[in-house]
């Protein structure tokens, strides 16, 4: 599984999944910084990623637009880039 994660968690994230989740992107590496939440869902459904967000809006686009892509919605609140690593990584390790 290779995940894209949303313009509102770190770009680091990419780095410390790495091993788990190969090949995942952040949208500012794919040129998506500025772009809208349908072009985003779109780049994730034609190349085959999980969208990865602290906001609702893809977990909720998932319930009414069905999958591919899916959606991980997170919500650890305000926290450190690295619990968010940690909860990704949390079954595998």
């Amino acid at each position: 599984m290779k995940l894209l994660f949303d313009q509102n968690l770190s770009r680091k994230l990419v780095v410390t999944v790495q091993s788990l989740y190969p090949s995942s992107q952040h949208v500012v590496q794919v040129g998506l910084s500025e772009a809208s939440d349908d072009h985003v869902w779109e780049y994730a459904k034609k190349n085959g990623f999980t969208m990865v967000s602290k906001d609702s809006d893809f977990y909720h686009r998932s319930m009414l637009l069905g999958h591919p892509p899916k959606a991980v919605w997170i919500r650890l609140g305000n926290c450190t880039t690295r619990a968010v690593s940690e909860l990704l990584q949390g079954g595998w390790t």
